[in-house]
C-alpha cells in the first residue's frame, strides 16, 4: 500500500491559539507534562511554538499575531465555550496526570474514570477554555 504520510516522528499535530501564549505556554508545561521543543515569539506575541509530549506534539501562536490562518480559528469564548476539536492525549498514569492537572487549575469536564473501551481517561479545560481529553487507552496497541 503507497502511503502519503511523511515518514518523520508524528504525522498530525494540533495546533491552537490563545490570547496570551506565553502564559498558556507556561500553564500546559507545568499541568499537562508538556515541554517546550520551539518557541519563536517578539516579546509577548508567540509567532509560532512547538510543545512536546513523548513523541507527540501541539503547535500553538497568540491570537495577537494576525494571520489569515489566524482569522480562521475562532476561540472558545467567542463561540460560547464550545470546541470544533479536541487534542487527545495518551498517558501512561492517567490518575497521576489528572491530580497534576486539577492541582494547576485545569478546569475537569469529565471526571477521571475507567472506559469500556480500555484504560482510565478525563476531560477537562485549559484557562483559556479549550477543551483537552487525556486517557491511558491506545488505539495503536488496540486491536482492530
Amino acid at each position: 500500500m503507497t502511503t502519503l504520510a511523511a515518514n518523520t516522528t508524528s504525522t498530525i499535530i494540533p495546533s491552537l491559539r490563545y490570547r496570551d501564549a506565553p502564559a498558556a505556554i507556561e500553564w500546559l508545561c507545568r499541568a499537562f507534562g508538556f515541554e517546550k521543543h520551539a518557541v519563536h515569539a517578539d516579546g509577548d506575541v508567540i509567532h509560532h511554538a512547538q510543545l512536546v509530549f513523548g513523541n507527540g506534539m501541539v503547535m500553538l501562536g497568540s491570537v495577537a499575531n494576525r494571520s489569515a490562518w489566524g482569522e480562521r480559528i475562532a476561540q472558545p469564548d467567542e463561540i460560547g465555550g464550545r470546541e470544533t476539536q479536541c487534542p487527545c492525549v495518551i498517558v501512561s498514569d492517567c490518575a497521576a496526570h489528572y491530580a497534576r492537572a486539577k492541582a494547576a487549575g485545569a478546569i475537569i469536564v469529565d471526571e477521571l474514570e475507567h472506559k469500556d473501551y480500555g484504560g482510565a481517561g478525563y476531560s477537562c479545560r485549559d484557562p483559556e477554555g479549550h477543551l483537552w481529553w487525556f486517557g491511558e487507552y491506545d488505539p495503536w496497541g488496540a486491536e482492530a
